[in-house]
């Protein structure tokens, strides 16, 4: 039997693995499951990935290209006239207003990490990225504060299942941007 050349199965399975974590987390991800999932055979998924880990880490990495590639795109946070922390809130609240189980699962794939030493690397990626588009506003040690502050105002909407808090968040940008306290 002649191999049939397929240019684009990589991504089919890497977009599989995506809907399983999505749909079953990472415990549910398998060789196995994803194979069944992209249709394609079970050992076109090893020949590509040979560990879940590796699988995790192009999952992840296109799962992080989603945020970084709105603020990459954005024209306003490159106008040094446009206020940063508006733009910056303003990124959060249209991420915000996507849909709620994509920011969930970059999210999930992004604290795995934690225990798959494999994945520290790649989620430092969309940290470094974003925190260095948006040091062309500010200084390195800023963006880094502001990327963290972003960082942990998405994982405590999303932990407490609550909705973004537009107002708050420009208000603590501010804050850091600004270099001070209340105003």
């Amino acid at each position: 039997m002649a191999r049939r050349y397929d240019p684009e199965r990589r991504d089919r399975i890497i977009e599989a693995a995506i809907r399983i974590v999505a749909d079953r987390g990472i415990a549910g991800l398998s060789h196995r499951t994803v194979a069944a999932e992209a249709d394609v055979p079970l050992g076109s998924t090893t020949y590509h990935f040979a560990s879940l880990d590796e699988l995790l880490v192009a999952a992840l990495r296109r799962c992080n290209e989603n945020f970084v590639r709105t603020v990459r795109e954005s024209a306003r946070l490159a106008d040094p006239g446009a206020d940063l922390a508006d733009e910056l809130t303003r990124l959060l609240g249209e991420w915000f207003a996507g849909e709620r189980g994509a920011i969930e699962l970059e999210y999930e794939l992004y604290l795995a990490a934690l225990r798959r030493p494999a994945l520290r690397p790649v989620a430092a990626e969309w940290a470094d990225e974003a925190g260095e588009l948006i040091a062309r506003r500010t200084d390195p040690a800023t963006a880094r504060a502001l990327v963290a502050l972003l960082d942990g105002i998405s994982l405590q909407v999303l932990l407490a299942g609550g909705d973004f808090d537009a107002a708050y968040t420009r208000e603590m940008l501010a804050r850091i941007v600004e270099g001070g306290g209340p105003r």
